[in-house]
């Protein structure tokens, strides 16, 4: 992408991370109308995450569009109370940034609510607040901000929200985002964020600096499968919400199933080593689990 083309539409470079994602946001079996709605949720919680990673692409365009002056544009406290007003201007008004003004039909169409777009945004805002977990419950509590809302909204987005399969999919969404975590362990410590539990540090004998090494020590693999393990197990909780849909749904939310165990077996694969770098699961063991959680046999 050249850097007219990003300065002409500040979203496109946003939108077009979707296809680096682990499984497709917005498959090519969806039926159109879904895709562009669940491109449009993409499009927000994509943007929102790079204001909170200070990832925004340079020039300083989303900023501008959010009515952000040059001198706090790297402030991202300030940019994240400018996307939350805009937002609000999603369900009362006029949107600035492209992507809101994306979303606005996708709101309207299917009666969408603020509230788990509110939960991003927060998720997004402790971030730059807290670095450190204490408790394992202390971490479902950001997932339900960070995680969960997606799902919510996949569901809302599909006509298909009921409160057994919102409790499915919040478990299935915190499982994806503690396996991101386990990933990411190296990634996210340059980022002075740790989301290992430090409780659980403590339990296993891991010190922060041990997250800090090229590769993993015995306690550090050990901390990683006991965190692996919780995933597995809210994977599994989370699981019969596949066959309580059916037709092209059902193999969108199998896919996201299949994506969180396929990824669990590459960091099992890794002897749990996650520090060189993310383990990921090639194509052909993300379509084996696929057709496992399709058949019932996770």
């Amino acid at each position: 992408m050249t850097g007219t083309t990003a300065a002409r539409d500040p979203g496109r470079a946003t939108l077009d991370k979707a296809a680096g994602e682990n499984f497709p946001v917005a498959p090519f079996f969806l039926p159109r109308a879904w895709r562009a709605d669940l491109m449009a949720v993409y499009g927000f919680a994509r943007l929102v995450d790079d204001i909170g990673d200070g990832d925004l692409a340079p020039g300083g365009a989303d900023a501008r569009l959010l009515g952000v002056s040059p001198g706090e544009a790297e402030d991202r406290l300030v940019l994240l109370d400018a996307f939350e007003d805009d937002l609000r201007r999603v369900f009362d008004g006029a949107p600035r940034h492209p992507l809101l003004r994306r979303l606005q039909p996708t709101v309207r169409r299917h009666a969408l609510t603020p509230e788990p777009f509110l939960g991003l945004i927060a998720a997004n805002r402790q971030d730059q607040l807290v670095t450190r977990y204490e408790t394992y419950d202390d971490l479902l509590a950001y997932c339900a901000l960070s995680a969960n809302p997606v799902g919510r909204l996949v569901l809302a987005v599909t006509g298909t929200s009921t409160p057994e399969r919102i409790r499915r999919s919040d478990a299935v969404c915190t499982a994806l985002q503690i396996v991101e975590h386990l990933q990411d362990v190296a990634e996210d410590l340059g980022r002075d964020r740790v989301y290992l539990p430090a409780a659980d540090l403590k339990r296993f004998h891991v010190r922060e600096d041990d997250l800090a090494a090229p590769t993993a020590g015995a306690s550090v693999r050990a901390l990683v499968a006991y965190e692996a393990e919780r995933a597995r197990v809210l994977l599994n909780e989370g699981d019969p919400l596949v066959g309580s849909v059916h037709g092209r749904l059902k193999l969108l939310l199998a896919g996201f199933v299949a994506g969180g165990r396929a990824a669990l077996r590459a960091i099992a694969a890794a002897r749990y080593d996650v520090l060189p770098g993310p383990p990921e699961p090639g194509k052909l063991q993300l379509l084996r689990e696929v057709g496992v959680t399709l058949r019932g046999e996770g």
